[in-house]
């Protein structure tokens, strides 16, 4: 019985996506000359964007927190439920280590901006000498998060806020997005310092 009722919810949804999406959701799949003149039964499934469903494009994306920024030097604490992390006075769940760098603060902020620029369905929102919003959207349903990294002067860290805008969990995928980032960040600052 449930094999049949999942069955039937994925060709329900399956179908319902077909039937809601505008022509025009396909442009990038297809040459634009074509696209006036297919519908959407005749594409193949593997030419549907993944991302947002049709339909729920603004749905999940929530009102950006009036709390993001910095204050004090510190970025914002999170709240109790586990969508969010912060590498700032955090309790255990939502802890995550800084960004650590050397040398010129300006080079690592052209560093990170640089990695943001081709993490999927991010955006850079704000930024400034010492502070960077970005804003990410999940592929299937559109949940929008805000991912926050501040410079502080005296210190060579980039503190880091995460934080899904709607919700009760995120699945760890901030905690992933920041670690991600790590990662690349520390790569690139190897592969810089290894080249002439």
């Amino acid at each position: 019985m449930r094999f049949v009722l999942s069955t039937f919810l994925t060709f329900a949804l399956a179908t319902w996506m077909m039937i809601c999406a505008p022509a025009n959701a396909f442009a990038g799949a297809i040459a634009p000359s074509a696209v006036s003149t297919l519908s959407v039964s005749t594409l193949p499934l593997s030419t549907l964007p993944l991302s947002t469903l049709p339909g729920l494009q603004g749905v999940f994306t929530g009102t950006r927190p009036d709390n993001l920024g910095v204050n004090e030097g510190h970025l914002a604490n999170c709240p109790a439920t586990p969508n969010c992390v912060v590498s700032q006075g955090a309790d255990a769940d939502h802890a995550i280590p800084p960004i650590f760098y050397e040398g010129d603060r300006a080079i690592a902020r052209k560093n990170l901006i640089d990695i943001l620029g081709v993490v999927p369905r991010t955006q850079i929102m704000e930024q400034t000498d010492d502070y960077v919003l970005a804003q990410s959207e999940s592929r299937l349903m559109g949940f929008v998060d805000d991912t926050e990294f501040y410079f502080p002067a005296d210190e060579s860290v980039i503190q880091v806020r995460a934080a899904a805008r709607m919700g009760e969990s995120d699945l760890g995928v901030n905690r992933r997005r920041i670690e991600q980032i790590r990662l690349a960040f520390n790569d690139l600052v190897k592969r810089t310092a290894v080249q002439p």
